[in-house]
């Protein structure tokens, strides 16, 4: 895991104990800080109590506490309110109870509502910095080995984006990880070697929680309406996306996708070396299998621009694009049978996400259904022409029927097994069967992973 000494003698609170708390309180004892650490969920705290300690190996028992500074110590109970001179590593309390005074910090994870939960008013009162897991890595980066670290937000596109840089580094036999957003907890992975890359996909939540990530490279790919429960307004939540760049010092690199108002604003104020790119400036996609569409042409320009900020060169791009593997429920090419392709893109839980699936192939099948989000379909409309049938499921099944009607041929299955079934006895070689659902999981599966495990399994079991 990653550690500092920055952090040895401090103390702080852990607010949100989900992978990134769980991950947050383990580095920081690690690296020998006390910790204060709660979340609203008994499950949570349980899992907490149950991890292994980084100072001894063992879990710890509930409501107790384990001695940073001798890991032979035995256990003693932890008071809620720790006195002056406590040795104790670790407590369980909710800092809302507690006085702040001297706390180095207030950790919070990402999901936790900032802008209404009361431990905002708590921090301020008590003048201690809100922070997250991210703004920790930007305070350990000194003590690491020397490395750059990629910064990629924006409202679509960053996994694949994310995805794609790690996977460039690695084709140029660059060390390199994925963090943040993404994959394991930033925290909890091992430092580079020298010269290693850190790709970090950043939510406009953690980016909230920074005020010290100088990206070497940071990039914006777009901003849309999103998340605006979190913000005043979209203005708010854009600037949010506009405050990595202002993080930056002078000799860094900028990378916007200047394809929409919002960005090409952000674009405005870089004051510092600056690509922009489009997804114009992406030409044949058809050695690029897990690069389909428009959107994907979008990241894979900004992957590209960021690769050469980098120094990597044309060749080793080209090879990593022709050989990027895809993410798992993000446009997956689950198999080709009899020259039809069957794609799980699971991950596109409202018509925004699923349009450009649909303008990625232009003969589809497509299995669409489940949670509505949305009482239309407008924005797949104009990709309507890509669909030789629909096939729909779940709750939202007899409304995107009814929508749908009128515009291509429907069956109604109800079931995702049902409809892999009906959309492979339908297509020809050369069309696609594309699970894109444009809703929600929940209404038949724990999310939206297990819903495109099903549908993966569904077209394993076809004869």
């Amino acid at each position: 895991m990653i550690t500092s000494p920055v952090f040895r003698g401090r103390r702080y609170a852990v607010l949100g104990l989900a992978r990134s708390g769980l991950a947050t309180v383990q580095a920081l004892l690690a690296s020998g800080a006390e910790v204060v650490a709660w979340d609203s969920s008994e499950e949570a705290r349980a899992r907490l109590t149950a991890t292994p300690s980084p100072l001894r190996g063992e879990g710890w028992g509930e409501g107790e506490s384990r001695l940073a500074s001798d890991p032979e110590m035995p256990l003693s109970q932890p008071s809620p309110h720790r006195g002056e001179g406590s040795s104790s590593a670790l407590t369980l309390a909710d800092p809302l109870n507690l006085d702040l005074t001297g706390f180095a910090g207030i950790v919070v994870s990402p999901g936790v509502p900032i802008n209404r939960h009361p431990i905002a008013t708590k921090a301020s009162e008590a003048h201690v910095p809100l922070i997250g897991d991210i703004e920790l890595f930007a305070q350990a980066r000194p003590s690491l080995p020397p490395h750059r670290v990629v910064g990629i937000t924006g409202t679509n596109g960053k996994s694949t984006t994310t995805a794609l840089i790690h996977h460039i580094c690695q084709t140029a036999g660059i060390p390199s990880l994925m963090g943040g957003n993404i994959g394991l907890p930033i925290l909890s992975q091992d430092p580079l070697p020298a010269g290693g890359v850190y790709v970090l996909e950043l939510s406009s939540y953690q980016i909230d929680l920074t005020t010290g990530l100088d990206c070497d490279v940071a990039v914006l790919l777009n901003i849309t309406p999103d998340h605006l429960d979190r913000y005043e307004g979209f203005d708010d939540y854009a600037s949010s996306k506009a405050r990595l760049f202002a993080l930056q010092t002078a000799d860094k690199v900028a990378v916007i996708a200047c394809e929409d108002d919002p960005s090409r604003a952000v674009a405005s104020h870089v004051n510092h070396r600056l690509f922009r790119v489009a997804s114009t400036d992406v030409g044949d996609q058809s050695r690029w299998p897990s690069l389909q569409g428009p959107h994907n042409a979008q990241n894979a320009a900004a992957a590209t621009a960021v690769a050469k900020a980098l120094g990597i060169g044309d060749d080793v791009i080209r090879r990593a694009l022709e050989t990027y593997p895809g993410l798992p429920h993000r446009m997956e090419r689950v198999a080709e049978r009899g020259g039809v392709l069957f794609v799980n893109d699971s991950k596109a839980t409202n018509p925004t996400s699923t349009a450009p699936a649909l303008a990625a192939y232009p003969a589809v099948h497509w299995i669409v259904g489940g949670l509505a989000k949305t009482d239309d379909l407008d924005a797949c409309a104009p990709h309507f022409g890509h669909v030789r049938a629909a096939y729909t499921i779940g709750e939202a099944g007899a409304l995107f029927r009814d929508l749908l009607a009128p515009h291509m041929k429907v069956e109604d299955c109800e079931m995702l097994c049902e409809a892999v079934k009906r959309a492979a006895a339908s297509a020809a070689p050369g069309e696609t069967v594309l699970l894109s659902p444009a809703c929600a999981s929940f209404d038949q599966f724990r999310d939206y992973e297990a819903r495109g495990d099903a549908f993966r399994a569904a077209v394993e079991a076809l004869a």
